[in-house]
């Protein structure tokens, strides 16, 4: 049996961290497979099992991998993966359930501590001077804030979003949620599910933990932007596509919301004529939420597991 492995350089791991696959079949690493149709189907050409991070899979290219009997999503996510098509050929596609937990919610919270606390522009005043110039022993260069009072809406309440509400009622936040599924309400206080339009109303903070489906791409457009308060701050941590960027942009340019903090844009790596790019009020990190080096070892062993458990019959997190 071969594995073929589409863009196994986005896990930052040496050939051998990928020993455990070779006992299960033929193993071969991509580091990077460029998107286009000829090369994606190259590259799976032959290969039963086909993983892959962030390289999609359409519907055609299902159709003309005649040998294929698995495909891996090197994610949580599979919006990259045309499941309804693999499903028509009976071909499972599994991903990895809450492997980044731990590493989005922390990477969350660290955003919003970058907006109430603004730790890198501090260190880059001391490191111009300003400190040893000042006749102060304390300033600071824009006003400090507190979570604790402050409201928090959170859009998608699995595991990460359940996780970002815990810490920030931790800090003393208010919290407000909306899922599909009111499920799991928590047991501490305060906390309130709320319609979207709420959420951006009443939230100084709005962050989302929801996948991206057909049906709520580009749903944070301008008028859902507009309800927000001028001093909030907007977060997104999910996937780009659930933003009208150009949207977003002008709302930030005109101070509501107030500032941005983003993970993920809607073209990935950045293009260099995105909207977003360069705006002061817009903080950007390229995609590394999730990349921790433990999530990244444990998302490895799930995707294993996954191959080895669909392979005897027994198959875990299909998703279509």
């Amino acid at each position: 049996m071969k594995i073929a492995v589409l863009d196994a350089a986005t896990l930052d791991f040496p050939d051998a961290a990928w020993a455990a696959f070779r006992s299960v079949g033929e193993l071969v690493l991509h580091p990077l497979t460029p998107n286009d149709p000829a090369a994606i189907r190259q590259n799976c050409a032959g290969a039963q099992v086909v993983l892959t991070n962030k390289v999609p899979l359409d519907a055609a290219t299902i159709a003309a991998l005649p040998d294929l009997r698995l495909i891996g999503v090197l994610a949580t996510g599979f919006n990259i993966i045309d499941a309804k098509a693999a499903r028509a050929r009976n071909v499972p596609v599994c991903n990895a359930p809450a492997y980044s937990t731990t590493a989005v919610v922390q990477h969350t919270v660290a955003l919003m501590l970058e907006w109430t606390n603004h730790v890198a522009l501090h260190d880059q005043s001391v490191r111009a001077g300003d400190w040893v110039r000042s006749p102060r022993f304390s300033y600071w260069k824009t006003p400090l804030r507190e979570l604790s009072g402050r409201t928090v809406g959170l859009i998608g309440f699995g595991s990460i979003g359940a996780g970002v509400g815990a810490v920030v009622h931790a800090l003393g936040a208010k919290v407000l949620a909306h899922s599909r599924r009111r499920q799991g309400t928590p047991a501490w206080q305060p906390f309130a599910w709320a319609e979207v339009e709420e959420i951006f109303e009443r939230s100084d903070i709005v962050s989302l933990h929801c996948p991206q489906t057909p049906e709520n791409t580009r749903f944070v457009n301008a008028a859902l932007l507009a309800r927000m308060k001028p001093d909030s701050l907007f977060i997104n941590t999910a996937r780009g596509g659930l933003v009208d960027e150009p949207a977003l942009a002008s709302a930030l340019r005109a101070g509501r919301p107030g500032s941005a903090a983003l993970d993920v844009v809607s073209q990935e790596p950045m293009r260099a004529d995105c909207s977003l790019l360069g705006l002061p009020n817009c903080l950007i990190t390229p995609h590394l939420a999730w990349a921790s080096e433990e999530a990244r070892r444990r998302l490895l062993d799930m995707v294993l597991a996954n191959v080895k458990s669909n392979l005897a019959g027994t198959p875990l997190n299909v998703v279509n």
